[in-house]
């Protein structure tokens, strides 16, 4: 039987996820009646290619297997996994049992011969020879060698050999599954979404495509890859929106996300910020400078949108005639009319919206292979799914997981549990239209606090800025997770000289995530016991291979949660997860710091300071204990 493999999206109606160059992480649980140990293998295959590739799946425990195969092309690969008696493996072992017990094995090792000769007839060529060479050595040896006999039996040459030939008549062969093989950048990518009307270095006028470009060294220097943009698109005069929401006066520029005037919709750029010639320049400015751009596919539309006069069907209107506009009550959205998509015109729409994507991808964003994000915070079902049908990362609801056991329980929901084959998290601490009141309250350190979370605990990450690293945190009103002062409906001018900016650590952040593997990716991420509440450690683990020999990427991270106050204790690590050796000390390196602490044990003691550093992020130095 071969039951709960993974990476398998309910039962194969979905494709799972993997990133080009990383290893695809294959189990299952595989068993049959009786005693006979199993052989089993994952056989993949790149979906245009013809020829099955096959990888061997180990016993880890308790009729549970694992192993991996590569994806090394974009795309789509296939994949299935076959298991059959290995009457060898079984043989082999009893064979070894019987004598140590000073048991007769010239018997058994007739026994043996046999298994080994019925693999040589279904073999051919040198293998068939080879297996026959075998079998005759142990005939011959089996009551005057013995010992010849338990070498011949023991040859690795000779079980991988055996392997390939077992009797066929005991095999099983599981529904083939498929993977989605994306860029790396769907694994793992640091955003930074910035409004291009507020780049601008003279306050006296917003800011344009142009002075986005002149920023781009500035958020290089930051370390991120990926410049998240809000909508560029003309915007609507009809009901606009000025600042705090209220009605505009003459001089507001209104939301971006009002979609669409007489000069254009979703395909053409707000004549204030530039022209195509610019966006093209800033495309491949980015792309110097080793940034992607990301455009904010926002399917909404102004009153003033072309759609709305041209095509009336696509939105839904009052029995009073007039279109409906975006309302989530109490709150009024007159400026923003949404799109009806199943209207009897859909399938129109559908091939509109469908030209707005590949309009954009055609100027390079990204061509030919696009990473989408699902932006939506939403119901925890509808967001899977979102991930399930396409998208390549998704929002989360990290930014109100906030206490320890919130972030234990919310991250390993989603990294340690079949949602991971399917969904990657992005982790943000603030957005446009959040400001949560962890960072309202709790300033710098919390602002901190929360970027080391983000950045370590996912792959994928991305602030708001450059409000995040100036620690912009003055909401609304008293209650509200909105900003005063939104640059939703203003053009803000931003020192970013300040001397309170976090640049500095962001940047550090950003390079300590690009020099360690083991923050690339998710699936190992491991929390650790500690004796206080307002303290979260864990820990990511990456293999790797410098060329000479087995390295181990490990990093400790360790976050104190409480923005006021010193919060100190003992951290409980699981030593045999992380490979360490109990009976070794070793030296954990705080990255961020640069200070270093010698560690002896599982329990070990922390102190952090949230005016000083919130956290640590410590890496494992070797060899002082990470055993290969």
């Amino acid at each position: 039987m071969i039951t709960g493999i993974r990476p398998v999206v309910e039962d194969g109606r979905y494709r799972a996820k993997a990133a080009l160059g990383e290893s695809v992480a294959v189990s299952a649980e595989i068993f049959s009646d009786g005693h006979n140990q199993l052989a089993a293998d994952v056989r993949y295959r790149h979906h245009q290619r013809d020829e099955w590739n096959i990888a061997p799946l180990a016993l880890d425990n308790n009729d549970h297997w694992i192993g991996e195969f590569p994806a090394e092309e974009l795309g789509r690969y296939q994949f299935s996994i076959r298991a059959v008696v290995d009457d060898f493996a079984t043989w082999r072992d009893e064979l070894g049992l019987r004598a140590q017990a000073a048991q007769d094995v010239s018997v058994q090792v007739l026994v043996g011969a046999e298994i080994i000769q019925a693999c040589a007839t279904r073999a051919k060529g040198a293998d068939r020879r080879l297996l026959a060479g075998f079998a005759s050595e142990l005939e011959s040896n089996a009551t005057s060698a013995p010992s010849a006999a338990l070498e011949i039996a023991n040859d690795s040459e000779l079980a991988m050999m055996v392997r390939r030939y077992l009797d066929p008549k005991t095999a099983t062969t599981s529904t083939t599954f498929t993977v989605d093989v994306e860029r790396e950048l769907a694994r793992y990518s640091s955003w930074y979404e910035v409004f291009p009307r507020s780049t601008s270095p003279d306050p006296f006028r917003a800011g344009t495509l142009v002075d986005l470009i002149a920023r781009l060294p500035y958020i290089a220097k930051l370390g991120f890859n990926v410049v998240y943009l809000p909508p560029i698109h003309p915007i609507g005069t009809t009901a606009r929106k000025g600042p705090a929401g209220a009605p505009a006066g003459p001089d507001d520029p209104g939301s971006p996300w009002a979609i669409g005037d007489a000069s254009g919709g979703h395909s053409a750029i707000h004549p204030d910020l530039g022209s195509m010639n610019d966006f093209d320049a800033l495309i491949e400015a980015a792309d110097a400078h080793g940034i992607e751009v990301a455009l904010d596919l926002a399917f909404q539309c102004s009153p003033d949108h072309p759609w709305v006069s041209e095509h009336p069907s696509w939105f839904r209107h009052l029995p009073d005639g007039t279109v409906r506009f975006a309302e989530n009550p109490p709150k009024r959205y007159e400026d923003v009319l949404p799109l009806d998509f199943s209207s009897p015109e859909w399938r129109d729409l559908w091939d509109a919206l469908f030209e707005v994507v590949e309009f954009w991808v055609d100027r390079g964003v990204k061509h030919p292979e696009v990473i989408m994000l699902a932006e939506a915070f939403t119901r925890p079902r509808i967001m899977e799914h979102l991930a399930k049908i396409g998208f390549s990362q998704s929002y989360t609801y990290f930014t109100w997981r906030n206490s320890a056991e919130e972030l234990r329980g919310y991250l390993s929901e989603l990294t340690a549990t079949q949602v991971a084959d399917y969904f990657r998290p992005n982790l943000w601490p603030n957005t446009p239209d959040i400001l949560h009141e962890t960072l309202q309250r709790g300033g710098r350190p919390a602002f901190i606090s929360r970027l080391v979370l983000a950045a370590t605990l996912s792959s994928s990450y991305g602030i708001y800025g450059p409000v995040y690293e100036l620690c912009a945190n003055e909401p609304l009103a008293p209650g509200s997770e909105e900003y005063a002062k939104s640059e939703k409906f203003e053009v803000r001018h931003w020192d970013l000289d300040q001397a309170n900016s976090l640049r500095d650590i962001i940047a550090l952040v950003n390079t300590i995530r690009r020099e360690h593997a083991s923050l690339q990716q998710n699936r190992t991420l491991r929390f650790h016991a500690v004796d206080n509440d307002r303290l979260i450690v864990y820990s990511k683990l990456s293999r790797g291979n410098d060329g000479t020999g087995e390295t181990d990427d490990l990093i400790i991270v360790a976050v104190n949660l409480d923005p006021s106050a010193i919060q100190a204790g003992t951290v409980n690590l699981d030593l045999s997860a992380l490979g360490l050796d109990a009976a070794r000390p070793f030296i954990v390196h705080d990255l961020l710091s640069d200070a270093r602490y010698t560690w002896t044990g599982s329990a070990n003691y922390i102190r952090l300071d949230p005016l000083v550093l919130p956290a640590h992020i410590f890496y494992v130095e070797q060899p002082y204990g990470v055993a290969t």
